[in-house]
C-alpha cells in the first residue's frame, strides 16, 4: 500500500527533531482494589538548528505518555537566536516558581556547561557552547521553564535593530565607537 504525499511529509518533518526524555514521573492513584500507576513524561524537542519546545505527557504506560509529551513539545516550537550558530549573544537570566538559572554566551571550545534538564535543552536547541548554573529548586519541570523564559529573553543584533529601525551595521559602529570613547577616556 503506497503511503499518501500528506503522510510522507509529516514523516520527514518529524525526522528532522531530535527529541530527549529529561524526566519520567511514576505516579498513584489509589482506588477501592489498590493502586493504579500512571506515568508522567517531560520531553524537550529542537531541531538543532534554533528551534526548540518542550512538552509535558501523561498516562497509563510509559511509551503512551513519552509520544504525548513529544507531540505537546513539537506543537510549542519557539525559535531562540545564537551567535554563529553555538551559543548565547549575551548572558541572561530565567525563572519560573523557585527555579532560577543563569546562561551566560562561551568561547568555542568550552561545550555545553549544565546540569540534565538544562542541557537536554541545550542540545536540542543546537547550541554546543554555553555556561549555566541552577539556582534554587532542582525540580526539572521548573528548570526546562526556567531555562525556556531565559532562552526567550534573548536578543539577537538584528532584533535589537529592528526594534530601534537601524541597520545592523550602524547598531555595531555604535559600540566600535562607544569602545574607543572610552578607552581615550582611561
Amino acid at each position: 500500500m503506497a503511503r499518501e504525499p500528506r503522510d510522507r511529509d509529516r514523516e520527514e518533518r518529524d525526522s528532522e527533531f531530535v527529541d530527549k526524555l529529561v524526566h519520567i514521573n511514576r505516579v498513584a492513584k489509589v482506588v477501592k482494589g489498590g493502586r493504579r500507576f500512571g506515568f508522567a513524561a517531560l520531553v524537550v524537542v529542537g531541531d538543532q538548528k534554533g528551534r526548540v519546545g518542550f512538552g509535558h505527557g501523561k498516562a497509563r504506560e510509559v511509551p503512551e505518555a513519552i509520544r504525548k509529551a513529544t507531540e505537546a513539545a513539537k506543537r510549542g516550537l519557539v525559535r531562540i537566536p545564537l551567535r554563529e550558530g553555538r551559543t548565547l549573544h549575551h548572558d541572561v537570566q530565567g525563572r519560573h516558581g523557585a527555579g532560577k538559572v543563569v546562561l551566560r554566551a562561551a568561547p568555542a571550545g568550552t561545550g555545553i556547561i549544565a546540569g540534565g534538564p538544562m542541557r537536554a535543552v541545550f542540545e536540542a536547541v543546537g547550541m554546543q557552547d554555553v555556561v549555566s548554573k541552577s539556582l534554587g529548586s532542582s525540580n526539572p519541570y521548573n528548570l526546562v521553564r526556567a531555562t525556556f523564559d531565559a532562552l526567550k529573553n534573548e536578543d539577537s543584533p538584528r532584533g535589537v535593530a529592528a526594534r530601534r529601525s537601524l541597520k545592523v551595521s550602524a547598531l555595531q559602529t555604535r559600540r566600535r565607537d562607544a569602545g574607543t570613547d572610552a578607552a581615550a577616556e582611561a
